[in-house]
């Protein structure tokens, strides 16, 4: 079968797109997983391994890679006036207090699980410290302002583990996912240090305000905080920008919170009386 290409590359051309503004086009998605690939071989070279690259050949190639793409995504939505190696450089400067995040993430897990018989393992084979790895990366460019980069190095996580960390999210250390499929943690989430999730665990917003015109309200405090040495067990769910988990708390599995919670408390999930 012959193809008019032209045509209906045309009929394409012709339908209205707003996303597309005419400026230049943004990085391809395989570019910032490399940057993110490049990045972890930094913080754990004996651990990730990419295109060959020892630790200090992924710093020389990041620290020139990361300033063209952050310069490369000011001009196609910006306006070309960010400092893209300052912007890198800021990054660069957080890798080691990352990598010490990391550890106590990979110690937690370790004592709170009893099924990890090493950190090695935990490294390796542990969508919960995958995710939260690429988490603790994609947040700091979140915090410097990079647009587009943060979402995509956490949606890759996504793909690949269930788990779904905004890099918004403020995260303390020594925080552990168990299991985790299923895990959502949005945007203006600020968890404590010592926190323990399992599966399916969801700390989200209520529904959304909307606007005169009937649009949805973006922006603004709209998911949890949850507070130091709480664990929160498999399918719970804590919705709202004013629930608090204060500290010490437990969180029973299948709870459905939208209040908040004092300090050292346990809630249980119970069925109504007619189910």
């Amino acid at each position: 079968m012959r193809m008019n290409t032209e045509g209906l590359l045309e009929k394409i051309r012709s339908v209205k797109d707003e996303t597309a503004d005419g400026k230049n086009r943004l990085p391809d998605r395989k570019v910032i997983v490399y940057i993110l690939k490049e990045t972890q071989v930094i913080l754990m070279p004996e651990y990730f391994h990419f295109s060959e690259l020892s630790q200090e050949e992924a710093l020389v190639e990041l620290s020139a890679s990361l300033c063209k793409l952050i310069r490369r995504i000011d001009e196609a939505v910006g306006d070309g006036t960010i400092d893209s190696w300052a912007v890198a450089e800021k990054f660069l400067n957080r890798l080691p207090d990352v990598k010490k995040l990391l550890l106590t993430d990979i110690q937690a897990i370790y004592d709170g699980d009893p099924a990890a018989h090493s950190k090695a393992e935990i490294i390796l084979c542990y969508p919960g410290f995958y995710a939260t790895m690429i988490y603790r990366i994609a947040h700091e460019l979140y915090v410097l302002g990079v647009p587009y980069m943060p979402r995509v190095m956490s949606e890759y996580a996504h793909e690949k583990t269930g788990i779904d960390i905004n890099p918004g999210a403020k995260i303390g250390e020594y925080f552990c996912i168990d299991h985790g499929t299923g895990i959502v943690i949005g945007e203006t989430a600020d968890i404590g240090d010592h926190v323990k999730l399992y599966q399916g665990v969801t700390i989200g917003a209520k529904s959304f305000r909307m606007d005169e015109n009937g649009n949805p309200v973006k922006g603004g405090k709209r998911h949890p905080d949850i507070g130091s040495h709480v664990v929160i067990y498999a399918n719970a769910t804590i919705l709202g920008g004013d629930t608090k988990v204060g500290d010490y708390c437990v969180i029973g599995g299948n709870v459905w919170l939208t209040h908040s919670v004092e300090a050292h408390k346990t809630i249980t999930y119970k069925p109504c009386a007619s189910c």
